[in-house]
């Protein structure tokens, strides 16, 4: 019986798991991928947009000779932060179900020999995120192989005909690292004009790269369906037919709330947010806890690891005085 269980060791993860070590309590975290999951998924040389002081945990100061950390520094820091703590971690190991017990909670999980465990805790935080779960375009074809929901470099891609859907950050860095590549970039916006979040010092670049005609953008623009060698694109009374090797559809993630709903959690249907006391992180089922992205709404935005690292010490300190309260 474990005191404490954390799913998903993410930034929000770990952070939990650090305030609760240093309230008296050692947490088990179980990760379905390797530690920080979701930042080594990120592009290959992506850089935050946040200074490295807003990515710290644990106290520990986050070093860097640049303005902004690279995606690898990143990774480095999140590694000592689980060293130095000695947070127990099992990577590669899926929890596939949940459910609620006399004593707390009972999980089932199954690591990467396909090996099928059972853990019993008292008390259960779930910070899953969400960058395993893109979001859908919902048209023919786009299961196929050339369609990713994941960029992470462009070498592959030169030479390639390249579709790009989404207007926000992820659409313009992979459009600009494409073309740079040589790929021939056409980026499919169904706005009439990029995100308003689009990075101030990158938006007059990809600016430049389209009125020099080195990428294409359609504007309120839609994918209609994907073929092997081609894509079909709605653009207003037009559908226009484009020659394509490979598509990268950069259009946001969704949290995963599947453990959450099937331990009885509840959703605000309007909102979207789960229904939690924000002073402790507590969910609606007594004893268990939300970190993280998972806490936000429909717009997933509005929690980053800036905001949602610092949900691990609410739960730390609920979590410290209900366990010295039952001895």
């Amino acid at each position: 019986m474990e005191q404490v269980i954390i799913i998903g060791a993410g930034p929000c993860g770990l952070a939990a798991a650090v305030e609760c070590k240093r309230a008296g309590i050692d947490p088990l975290l179980i990760e379905k991928g390797p530690l920080v999951n979701s930042i080594y998924r990120y592009p290959t040389y992506m850089i935050f947009h946040s200074t490295p002081e807003l990515l710290e945990i644990g106290d520990i100061p986050f070093t860097t000779a640049n303005e902004k950390p690279t995606r690898l520094e990143a990774l480095n820091y999140y590694r000592l932060v689980a060293s130095r703590n000695d947070l127990r971690v099992r990577c590669y190991e899926t929890v596939t179900a949940a459910e609620r017990t006399e004593g707390g909670f009972r999980l089932t999980t199954v690591d990467r020999f396909q090996a099928v465990k059972t853990y019993e805790c008292r008390r259960l935080i779930i910070a899953t995120g969400y960058f395993d779960n893109p979001n859908r375009l919902g048209v023919p074809g786009e299961d196929l192989p050339k369609v990713s929901s994941f960029y992470k470099e462009a070498h592959p891609y030169s030479g390639m005909k390249v579709a790009v859907v989404g207007g926000n950050n992820s659409a313009v860095d992979a459009a600009l690292e494409l073309e740079r590549a040589g790929a021939d970039v056409t980026v499919i916006c169904r706005k009439p004009q990029l995100s308003d979040h689009v990075k101030a010092w990158t938006r007059p670049v990809f600016e430049s790269m389209v009125q020099k005609g080195r990428i294409r953008i359609l504007y309120e623009a839609t994918v209609q369906a994907i073929t092997e060698r081609e894509v079909l694109v709605r653009q207003g009374e037009n559908t226009l037919t484009l020659e394509n090797d490979f598509i990268f559809s950069l259009i946001g993630f969704r949290p995963d709330r599947s453990l959450l709903h099937a331990l009885g959690g509840k959703t605000d249907p309007e909102s979207g947010v789960p229904v939690h006391d924000p002073e402790t992180m507590e969910t609606n089922v007594p004893g268990l806890y939300i970190a993280g992205v998972i806490a936000s709404g429909h717009h997933a935005n509005a929690i980053f690891i800036e905001n949602g690292r610092f949900h691990g010490k609410l739960i730390a300190r609920h979590l410290a005085g209900q366990l010295r309260s039952e001895g």
